[in-house]
């Protein structure tokens, strides 16, 4: 449903909301659909150094075909979104999608205007399941771990199987946590934003639950911004601290180094033994923040960040005589060595606690606590590949005004083996969609202090 008025809230958000709106509303020709199509398709054979990374590279050419076959007069860009992505679990790469050029704010245009969301956040399990978790944008609900047997007369499983459907990541776990803190977004765009919703929740006796749409921000949206939201330092009994790093891609890295100096500080002033930093929800960014925020803290011996590269060179770079175009491997050769002398330096244990969002940056910075023995990797497997894809470029597909994100290099990890395949912990701790906390006490239980070998 395409809402077309925008309340006043300035000029500049005002001129947004016509523009989503037109983009939105236009219809597309066939011909241009195929366009975006062929577009996709040459411009990832540009910049991926080697799709078969991800996926067969015969079985995303005659998904590809399947898309030019498709192409019809009338769509608009929700709609075209929709068929393009389907390839999304195909390409099976967090960075390897087709997705909105600014999918936030699209989602804050909508609200703007007056436009509803679906009114809850939930958690998708692997097995389709959708439990309600809170209110849209966090607040609790009634119905908190009630499961959805069907909206507005869909079926939840069917509901949930369309999502899916179009839903990017490595894996079905990845794509779950994804989904889960985006269903409002992907519903939205596949069902239509209705001003109510009738939810049935399964049970011995299903209970309908009327709720109109929402207009909150989505929790997901919410304190992206806010420091103290995205990074926390708490202490806990009996010597423990809990360091929360929600990314690594804050627009400030002065503000991070400041934050973990500090953090540090206080962790070796209060003698603390055991240390669990959580980058569960960490979905990666720049890998200068943790290099230079983190590893000097807690290295106790040389280490590099990743062992080998593919790369595709975009530009000529004659210096290195490299030549736009080529695929280039290697051997990553620099090391480094930690400091001689830092009184900050963390002489207890640590976990580094891992989810099924945890992804680029954040698992490179797990890999290689993991292959030096820094510390113990805790949490959830089998969700992310520990070879993982970076260099993300933006190819704009100018008639629908969507784009596609293509990674450009591929890192393996430190140690150099290719197995295991997935991200995997050395102590496994299941997350609870209801309690963030769970896992931390869940992980204390298993007294993780003495299992890194540090």
């Amino acid at each position: 449903m395409v809402r077309l008025r925008c309340v006043f809230v300035g000029t500049v958000l005002a001129a947004l909301c016509s523009a989503t709106a037109g983009w939105a509303a236009e219809r597309l020709t066939a011909g241009q659909m195929r366009a975006d199509v062929d577009r996709l398709e040459t411009r990832i054979a540009a910049i991926h150094p080697d799709i078969s990374h991800s996926v067969d590279p015969a079985v995303f050419a005659q998904a590809v075909e399947a898309l030019r076959q498709k192409a019809r007069d009338g769509l608009d860009r929700d709609a075209v979104w929709r068929e393009l992505a389907t390839l999304n679990p195909l390409l099976a790469d967090g960075h390897l999608f087709v997705g909105y050029a600014d999918w936030r704010g699209d989602t804050l245009r909508h609200l703007a205007s007056g436009g509803a969301l679906f009114p809850f956040e939930v958690a998708v399990g692997v097995d389709g399941r959708v439990q309600i978790v809170s209110e849209l944008g966090g607040s609790r609900s009634a119905h908190a771990g009630a499961y959805l047997q069907s909206i507005n007369g869909h079926p939840a499983s069917e509901v949930t199987q369309s999502l899916l459907a179009r839903v990017h990541g490595d894996s079905p776990a990845f794509r779950a946590d994804l989904l889960s803190r985006r269903w409002w977004f992907y519903f939205w765009k596949v069902y239509g934003a209705p001003d109510a919703f009738d939810v049935v929740l399964a049970g011995p006796s299903p209970n309908t639950v009327h709720k109109v749409g929402s207009h909150t921000r989505p929790a997901t949206m919410t304190g992206e911004e806010d420091f103290g939201r995205q990074f926390a330092l708490e202490f806990l009994p009996d010597r423990v601290a809990v360091m929360t790093v929600h990314t690594f891609a804050w627009h400030d890295p002065e503000a991070f180094f400041a934050f973990t100096r500090g953090a540090f500080r206080q962790l070796n002033e209060a003698r603390t033994r055991l240390l669990v930093i959580d980058v569960r929800r960490n979905g990666g960014g720049d890998d200068a923040l943790w290099l230079k925020g983190l590893l000097p803290y807690l290295a106790d011996r040389p280490y590099r960040w990743a062992s080998r590269y593919t790369k595709r060179v975009l530009k000529d770079n004659p210096a290195q005589q490299e030549k736009a175009g080529e695929v280039l491997s290697g051997d990553i050769a620099t090391w480094t060595s930690p400091l001689a002398d830092d009184r900050l330096h963390f002489a207890g244990k640590l976990v580094v606690l891992v989810g099924a969002g945890t992804y680029s940056s954040a698992v490179l910075f797990a890999n290689t606590v993991q292959d030096f023995r820094f510390g113990t990797v805790a949490g959830e497997g089998a969700s992310v590949r520990s070879t993982q894809t970076g260099g993300i470029q933006k190819i704009e597909l100018p008639n629908t005004g969507l784009v596609v994100w293509s990674p450009r290099f591929i890192l393996e990890r430190p140690s150099g083996s290719r197995s295991p395949v997935w991200l995997t912990p050395d102590v496994l701790v299941a997350d609870d969609p209801l309690d963030s906390k769970a896992a931390v006490r869940a992980l204390l239980a298993q007294d993780p202090g003495g299992a890194n070998g540090r």
